[in-house]
């Protein structure tokens, strides 16, 4: 069956929870809507993250954020619900979401939100 998106983001156990180490995942292919317009918004998103006792199941993490495609979101609300969720699913250590939206209409975007603050 093929996979569909999901927000549903599958924890598994850290492999190493007694080390503090840096995993970072991106994806030059993250869209969504720009709510104004309608037109379809391009970004890079990385994900960095310190590990507390789960790690992201990474087939869960490309299925959540396709799971944005055809959504309506500005640029700074959706690097929030990607942290929020993240953080809510996980309990890392630390995270940082920095998305890196292509060029619309001659302005360059970068979002960047961390846990903690």
């Amino acid at each position: 069956m093929p996979s569909q998106p999901s927000r549903e983001l599958t924890p598994i156990d850290n492999p190493h929870p007694g080390r503090n180490y840096e995993v970072t995942c991106d994806t030059p292919e993250f869209t969504c809507v720009c709510p104004m317009t309608g037109q379809p918004d391009f970004a890079t998103v990385t994900i960095a993250y310190v590990p507390g006792l789960k790690i992201v199941e990474l087939k869960s993490l490309k299925l959540y954020l396709w799971s944005f495609r055809n959504e309506g979101a500005f640029h700074e609300d959706v690097t929030n619900q990607i942290l929020n969720d993240l953080v809510a699913a996980l309990d890392p250590v630390s995270m940082t979401v920095t998305t890196d939206w292509l060029v619309r209409g001659g302005i360059h975007t970068t979002v960047k939100v961390s846990h903690p603050q």
